[in-house]
């Protein structure tokens, strides 16, 4: 019997995906639940595991746009699973047929080399008329052909001051390429499809410049509080909980004491509508094999630092295998992305749309700083906010980056109530 596998709905609004790649091939034998293709929605690079076992007939090409429900391939139930088998002779055969391919690919290599035709050189009983002709018109000396093959300078760019426009030495040595010639190196290029979820991102992007008045502000933040709690902490807090403490809990929770008292930055714009949201669901840029996805922490608000690490490990080893669910990256009130993991020194990210504002975290790196007077060398890293202008003030901007730097640098008072040990649950 021939089940025909349909294409599922990967998410709400979805009405159709693109075959990024197959997995097997026609004619594959696969088991149930393997995974037989990717396919790319305009959210999320999806796998498409194989619903029963049997032997595979595909209906779509890689780069096909299907719709979900479609059916992109069959599989028939009823086929036996290839096996080795007893018979000597099949055993045998496979062998005889290398060897024969081979003694074939032998033989049209002979028959290869005897049709090549072979550049015939010049012997040596050439008349002194036919040597001059070959460095007639422009053509290089031997000596000037190798200077030039050197620096990789075509010899029909260069003009010859010898007999009948020869080039010379000279001419070779005085000459010098052109910024528009191109040189010795690969010059070749690819022409790729870029895939569905990529093409859609770049909508995105485009349309997050074009349709919102976004502006950054910035600001930066000495991490030396956060450094000191990390070190003294770090190696009870994994050994508890099974994750490590990093700056992205400390981050969250910064942001989301800041939303509590800027709650304009918490809000999206719905048509001729400002809504705002009393839940904080945090989305966190996480890099990923096929690009950039915005996973979802929800109701960060109920979570400690142990929960923060936790969802973002979780959702960071989903995107890093390519396992996000498209659930997964719907909605977010508010973007946190860390360009510092890359190098990155400051930046201004773009807001991911629906939403009004994203906190762009940057690279760490000591820097000379005035602290009561003296120079002090601290680790500071810059902060920057974009946000949509149109329901965000600079007043609620600035104020909201400068609250987030407040509870960075004083971590213990501001986001742990002054009793460390009970906000890392140790």
């Amino acid at each position: 019997m021939a089940l025909e596998m349909k294409v599922p709905s990967p998410g709400e609004s979805i009405t159709e995906v693109e075959i990024a790649q197959w997995l097997v091939e026609d004619g594959d034998y696969v088991e149930k639940d393997q995974a037989i293709a990717e396919v790319d929605s305009d959210k999320a690079t999806l796998e498409l595991p194989a619903e029963a076992s049997g032997i595979i007939t595909l209906k779509a090409e890689e780069g096909d746009v299907v719709e979900v429900g479609e059916v992109v391939c069959l599989i028939d139930t009823e086929a036996d699973k290839p096996g080795g088998g007893d018979d000597d002779d099949s055993d045998d055969k496979p062998a005889e047929e290398e060897e024969k391919e081979r003694q074939e690919e032998k033989e049209d290599k002979k028959d290869s080399d005897k049709a090549e035709p072979k550049t015939e050189e010049p012997s040596k009983s050439s008349t002194p008329q036919q040597k001059q002709d070959s460095y007639a018109k422009g053509s290089p000396s031997p000596a000037a052909k190798k200077i030039l093959d050197e620096k990789g300078i075509d010899p029909k760019e260069v003009k010859g001051s010898g007999k009948d426009g020869r080039v010379t030495k000279e001419d070779a040595v005085e000459a010098k390429a052109s910024m528009g010639s191109p040189g010795n190196g690969s010059r070749a290029e690819e022409r790729k499809k870029m895939s569905m979820f990529r093409r859609k991102l770049a909508e995105r992007l485009v349309s997050a410049k074009n349709d919102t008045a976004m502006l950054t502000t910035f600001n930066e933040v000495d991490m030396s509080a956060i450094f000191s709690l990390r070190k003294k902490y770090k190696e009870e807090f994994k050994e508890k909980h099974g994750v490590s403490l990093g700056f992205m809990s400390f981050f969250t929770l910064a942001v989301i004491r800041a939303l509590e008292e800027y709650p304009a930055v918490n809000s999206m714009i719905d048509g001729d509508y400002m809504v705002s949201y009393d839940y904080k669901d945090i989305s966190i840029a996480v890099s990923g094999p096929k690009g950039l996805t915005v996973p979802v922490i929800r109701n960060a608000e109920n979570l400690t630092f142990r929960g923060v690490e936790a969802e973002v490990k979780r959702l960071a080893l989903k995107a890093r295998d390519g396992k996000i669910t498209v659930d997964e990256m719907t909605g977010g009130t508010f973007t946190i992305t860390n360009g510092g993991v890359f190098g990155s020194m400051l930046s201004t990210p773009i807001i991911n749309p629906p939403q009004s504002a994203i906190l762009g975290m940057h690279n760490i790196v000591e820097r000379p700083v005035a602290v009561d007077g003296h120079v002090e060398i601290r680790p500071i890293m810059y902060v920057a906010l974009s946000y949509d202008h149109r329901i965000i003030d600079g007043k609620e901007s600035v104020g909201f980056l400068v609250a987030v730097k407040e509870a960075i640098e004083n971590p213990e008072e501001l986001l742990m109530d002054n009793d460390v040990k009970r906000a890392l649950e140790l």
